[in-house]
Order: structure tokens, then sequence, then C-alpha cells
């Protein structure tokens, strides 16, 4: 059985929905959740998950992608089902990418408009291959 159908899938006009707040809006300190603060050089294989409601993954720079392939493995592979949280440079145009590799929240940056990022999701209404939300590519759901 490919790894893929061991998801359990949003439905399709689920699949590109992100909460998106501003950064004075985040906090790190939620009474009553463990949240882990995820350096994104650290190997996800390496944590203990019991218990964690939240992951912040920290993207330093917007050209260090490597929270990309941690949301990833921490939803594909180790079912990691609490709130995966993007923090750190995150840009507008990488919202959509997130969305797709997993993410619930992005945190933007001071400055950021939240009408143009959230117009990044209106831009795209379907994708042609699977991702972790919605694994199945389109030409498989109309078989």
């Amino acid at each position: 059985m490919p790894r893929a159908t061991l998801l359990k899938p949003k439905p399709p006009e689920a699949s590109n929905t992100m909460k998106i707040i501003a950064a004075h809006e985040h906090h790190t300190d939620v009474a009553g959740q463990k949240i882990i603060e995820l350096p994104n050089d650290t190997n996800p294989f390496e944590l203990d998950l019991a218990g964690v409601d939240r992951i912040d993954l920290q993207f330093p720079k917007f050209t260090d992608g490597r929270a990309f392939s941690q949301a990833r493995l921490l939803r594909g592979r180790l079912k990691f089902a609490g709130e995966l949280r993007a923090t750190g440079d995150v840009l507008i145009d990488q919202l959509v990418q997130m969305a797709r590799c997993g993410f619930d929240v992005a945190v933007l940056r001071e400055g950021v408009d939240m009408a143009d990022a959230q117009r990044q999701f209106d831009r795209f209404k379907a994708f042609y291959q699977g991702d972790v939300t919605h694994p199945l590519p389109h030409f498989r759901e109309a078989a």
C-alpha cells in the first residue's frame, strides 16, 4: 500500500487553508500547551512527540527552506497531528507551499499586509500533484 494512502486527507476545499497571524500575535508560552521551538537544523526523528500540541518551525532567512522538509517529515512519516507553525523570515509567496507541506499557521513578519498574504491562496485553487493535506494527485480523483 502506498504511504500516501495512510494519511487522512483533508477535503479538497480545505487543502489550501492556513491560519495567518501577525508577529505580535505569536506567543511561545501558551498555558496548558506543550510547544517545541525547533531549530531548522534539528532532525525531527530525534524528537519525543508524546503530548506535544504545537511545533514552531523556524525560517531563519528566506533562502533556508529546511523547515519545509521538517514539516513534510513530521506530517508524512512521523504522523504528527498537532499544530505546525512557520516562524521567522516567512514570506507571503511561500505560504501556499507551506500549507502544502503541512503547516497550519504562518507568523508574518512585521509590516506585511495580511490581505496580501491571504490573496496568495486565492491565486491557486488546485494542484496537479498531491501533497500532505491532499495526497492523491488530481488525475487519480477523476478515475
